[in-house]
């Protein structure tokens, strides 16, 4: 399974309002993330820059690739360890501090996944396939801020 993999996306600019960025609230900062083949997303910046609250705005949607990574991480991992996963859901929680200079970089990344599995005599290994989700996990494996797990593990 070694190799390269490619992906593609389309971030297009919808928030000219007429006269481009001439000023700093001038403009809209809505635009449209697209993959081919799939549906779009309309995305903005947080509310706090002048983003479109009702839109997702990047911020959300790192924090989210992260949780996502590791929780496909996990589930592939219960299943080849013979842990029968019947629900994962994640609180995922995130902290962006802004810099000095105007840019800023998230200071810490949590994941709070709650999961029931099938097996009570399996809760123990569950809970350690968090720590080889967290080391297989690209998107994890690609950010500068560590990433913390605090996750829930109950047996239905």
């Amino acid at each position: 399974m070694a190799g390269t993999h490619k992906y593609k996306v389309n971030v297009a600019w919808t928030g000219n309002l007429g006269s481009g960025t001439l000023d700093y609230r001038a403009y809209s900062r809505d635009h449209v993330i697209g993959v081919e083949g799939k549906e779009e997303i309309d995305a903005s910046s947080d509310p706090k820059f002048l983003g479109d609250d009702s839109r997702i705005n990047p911020e959300e949607l790192f924090l989210a690739s992260i949780s996502s990574c590791h929780m496909l991480w996990y589930l592939h991992l219960a299943s080849v360890n013979g842990i029968t996963v019947l629900d994962y859901e994640d609180d995922a929680k995130g902290t962006m501090k802004d810099s000095i200079e105007g840019g800023g970089q998230f200071t810490s990344v949590t994941l709070r996944p709650r999961i029931t599995i099938a097996q009570v005599d399996k809760l123990d290994r569950a809970r350690t396939l968090h720590a080889e989700a967290g080391k297989k996990c690209f998107i994890a494996n690609s950010i500068k801020v560590e990433v913390a797990h605090e996750g829930e593990i109950i047996a239905g």
